[in-house]
């Protein structure tokens, strides 16, 4: 059964910290909720039971996940 991505075990920092600094950085909060929602797009395309998307357009939704988690790395790599 498909499960959210846990972000913050993800990047190897503690939930805390990214707090602390998203707190501070409007463009990483925003960069986090677009991979929230990504991510709960991707969980519910794996788990549709009906209507559920084609390989192509789940793959596309994996993709923009990804991409958004680098931009976040990226981002995050500024501040430490």
């Amino acid at each position: 059964m498909p499960v959210p991505h846990d972000l913050y075990q993800d990047l190897s920092i503690t939930k805390e910290k990214i707090q602390q600094i998203r707190s501070q950085d409007p463009h990483l909060d925003a960069l986090i909720n677009k991979y929230l929602q990504a991510d709960k797009e991707v969980v519910e395309a794996e788990t549709a039971t009906s209507d559920a998307p084609s390989d192509d357009v789940l793959r596309k939704l994996k993709e923009v996940r990804v991409f958004v988690k680098d931009q976040i790395v990226a981002n995050l790599q500024q501040h430490l």
